[in-house]
């Protein structure tokens, strides 16, 4: 007894003792005083200590432990002297069950939530799966509603989540990874993908980024995103984020991979392009001539977010010969009375704005909207009324505020409000000079990004014609079958 609990407290302590108090004794000081660790002893007939079992409680389902493992095995050590491993096996009524002989796999289970039934005489331990996560229904998407298609969204248990998905693509080829990522909080993070459509080469990368990834915590996915992504520089979102189970499905149906992390609705979809953040999956339910009309729609929302505030600047300022005579009569009155040059004016509205954004997204949910809203109305009129600026400011700030509301995904909506800065700036220093060379840098800039290796700006950097189909304009199903035929002619998956 001696020899072994010399090993106690080491880092040579791997694999699991023969000796059942020295693997309860090292449990005890692994965990330390913890009040949730339960350790039930079950002793033979001629009450000597044969076997433990061992649990988190509040994570594992009591029933089942209960039931299925504990009235067994009680059972068995009633009857007879000995116990032997097989025969718990054959006795425990659970789906789950292993063995294991490594103390790291012992400690993972029980974290787990699993079961652990150390015996006596043994160097393994048999694990029982018993987990029981809380975790809220399905219920609708709060962040990227549609009017017509499905109306069921992500939770923040990965196994549901993972469920969701396979109900949809009833497919054997479908392949998912796990792995554990976090020193202290070692979260389940699964990679998802269609073998024979996903290119092969990727999937390996991302699994090797994500193993690679050393943080002691894991909480959201964006923990995971920023640290995977090929440029972590850049203010451009390289991922693709969803708390829709259709859109993870029409992804991986395309050849994409998808990341599971568990203890948020949001799902990590990659390679993506820049496009693929104004598309919605209503885009797919509806006519694809209105579909269409709407993605143009969003694009054309996306610039004018861009510029309007940074033109209207530039011409005001730099360049009052290209508006039109009575137009710039017209703003010349407004801003007669106004003390403030025209980018402190801008400014001024544009945080303003941007507050009240803000107060409508942490207020509560009854009273968010009405204040923002209430807000702005209010504020842009008094200040309008004081003086402080000029009516032309109001509109042009809230056409651009209002048009950011049309972008299907907060990636993109948080990136236009980085760069209408960037823009703005840019027009108060040299007019419209500023705005091209800024506009030049963000092109530039886009086609030098990499996403898991495929161009970001594809397929306009690169010029392919195949994927203008479904980029501006979405295609008709017809055509997209036609493509999908070559597609799997070329590669040939094997298909269930």
């Amino acid at each position: 007894m001696k020899e072994h609990n010399s090993n106690l407290g080491s880092d040579t302590f791997k694999n699991i003792d023969e000796d059942l108090q020295v693997n309860l004794d090292h449990l005890k000081d692994e965990f330390g005083i913890s009040s949730d660790l339960s350790i039930r002893i079950v002793n033979q007939y001629n009450n000597q200590t044969n076997l433990a079992i061992i649990h988190l409680d509040g994570i594992v389902d009591d029933q089942k432990i209960n039931d299925h493992i504990l009235e067994p095995i009680i059972k068995i050590c009633n009857r007879q002297p000995a116990i032997e491993p097989d025969e718990i096996m054959n006795n425990i009524i659970l789906t789950k069950t292993s063995t294991i002989y490594s103390w790291d796999k012992l400690i993972s289970s029980i974290l787990s939530g699993d079961t652990i039934i150390l015996l006596n005489n043994e160097k393994k331990a048999i694990v029982a799966s018993t987990q029981r996560v809380e975790s809220r229904s399905i219920s609708e998407p709060t962040s990227q509603t549609v009017i017509r298609g499905p109306k069921d969204s992500f939770n923040e248990n990965i196994s549901q989540n993972i469920s969701l998905v396979r109900f949809r693509i009833q497919n054997k080829n479908l392949r998912v990874l796990s792995t554990k990522v976090g020193s202290v909080t070692k979260t389940d993070v699964m990679i998802m993908y269609i073998e024979g459509i996903a290119d092969k080469a990727i999937v390996n990368e991302v699994y090797s980024r994500i193993k690679k990834i050393k943080i002691d915590r894991v909480l959201e996915s964006n923990y995971i995103e920023e640290l995977i992504q090929d440029n972590k520089k850049t203010i451009l979102p390289q991922l693709l984020n969803t708390e829709r189970p259709d859109v993870v499905a029409g992804n991986l149906s395309e050849g994409r991979i998808a990341i599971f992390i568990n203890g948020t609705p949001f799902v990590l979809i990659c390679p993506v392009n820049f496009i693929s953040f104004f598309h919605t999956p209503e885009d797919y339910y509806n006519n694809f001539y209105y579909s269409s009309l709407v993605r143009t729609l969003r694009v054309i929302t996306f610039i004018i977010n861009l510029y309007a505030s940074s033109l209207y600047l530039a011409l005001t300022t730099h360049h009052q010969g290209l508006i039109p005579t009575t137009l710039l009569v017209s703003l010349m009155a407004q801003r007669e009375k106004i003390p403030f040059p025209a980018v402190f004016e801008i400014l001024l509205m544009e945080i303003a704005f941007e507050i009240l954004r803000e107060a409508g997204i942490r207020m509560p949910r009854a009273i968010g909207p009405a204040v923002s809203i209430v807000g702005a109305l209010i504020l842009g009129q008094a200040a309008v009324d004081a003086g402080f600026v000029s009516a032309a400011v109001v509109i042009i700030v809230a056409t651009s505020a209002i048009s950011s509301f049309t972008f299907p995904n907060t990636s993109t909506m948080n990136l236009a409000r980085i760069l209408r800065f960037l823009f703005l700036f840019s027009s108060a220093f040299i007019g419209l000079l500023g705005v091209l060379l800024m506009t030049l840098t963000f092109l530039l800039h886009l086609s030098s990004l990499r996403s898991f290796g495929k161009p970001y700006f594809a397929p306009f950097a690169l010029l392919e014609l195949e994927g203008l189909e479904d980029s501006f304009i979405r295609t008709s199903y017809s055509s997209m079958e036609k493509d999908q035929d070559s597609l799997s002619s070329s590669k040939k998956p094997n298909d269930s």
